[in-house]
């Protein structure tokens, strides 16, 4: 007669149950290094004591790289199973919660625009005031923000161009006397002369020597011419007289 199937159940007994404890676990972990190492298989094992107390195996990938590979295969089960069976309600309820959601965000522009004020109590009124304000301060922040970085920049471009014009005003005078020194040099080299006239003259004094005798011996010649003339004239007169 063959021996029967015995019935599991919890062993009562304290001693008992942590020996048996101890040589299935030692047999379980040695079955799972048997079917890695057989069959090439990634196994991972978990196991805690009544005490609370852990005992693992893992194969050679390691025991988190098999539990996020678990993690990602039952994901996708049970999102493909999800999907399969309740594909219609869930559409159907997705349809209902965002028509529920652009109703209630066109009440509440309709709101913001002063309008279909009739129905909303004063709370709700004191509640969108408030909401009003905020965003006019956040506006309002953001705005002189904006201004300020234009000014800012409106300010370095003006004294970037300024700069420019300095020095494209100190290069053009650079270049006008270069200019000037280049037409002295043609003049003195056409006209030799053209330099000295160019230089200061010293100042001589006047000296009217020479233009003063000449002036004299003029006169003197002129005088005497005049006697010649007249000396005839004289004696012929003084003749006539005496006749």
């Amino acid at each position: 007669m063959g021996r029967g199937r015995v019935q599991l159940k919890r062993i009562e007994n304290k001693i008992n149950r942590q020996v048996t404890f101890s040589k299935r676990r030692a047999g379980l972990l040695k079955k799972a290094h048997e079917i890695s190492v057989l069959c090439d298989a990634e196994v991972a094992l978990i196991v805690f004591s009544h005490k609370g107390k852990l005992f693992e195996y893992s194969t050679d990938s390691g025991m988190e790289k098999i539990l996020e590979r678990y993690e990602r295969y039952s994901y996708a089960e049970r999102q493909l199973v999800a999907t399969d069976t309740d594909s219609e309600g869930n559409w159907a309820l997705e349809y209902k919660r965002l028509k529920a959601k652009v109703e209630l965000l066109e009440i509440n522009h309709r709101h913001y625009l002063g309008e279909d004020l009739e129905s909303v109590s004063l709370k709700e009124l004191q509640s969108l005031e408030q909401q009003l304000d905020a965003s006019l301060k956040h506006i309002r922040s953001r705005k002189n923000q904006l201004m300020y970085e234009s000014i800012s920049e409106l300010q370095r471009k003006e004294k970037a161009i300024q700069e420019h014009n300095n020095l494209l005003e100190k290069q053009i005078k650079e270049k006008e006397k270069v200019v000037v020194q280049h037409s002295l040099w043609n003049q003195q080299s056409h006209d030799p002369s053209a330099s000295s006239f160019l230089l200061p003259q010293p100042v001589l004094p006047c000296l009217n020597i020479g233009s003063t005798y000449q002036e004299d011996a003029s006169d003197q010649a002129r005088r005497n011419e005049l006697d010649l003339t007249l000396e005839p004239i004289y004696s012929c007169h003084l003749g006539c007289f005496a006749a």
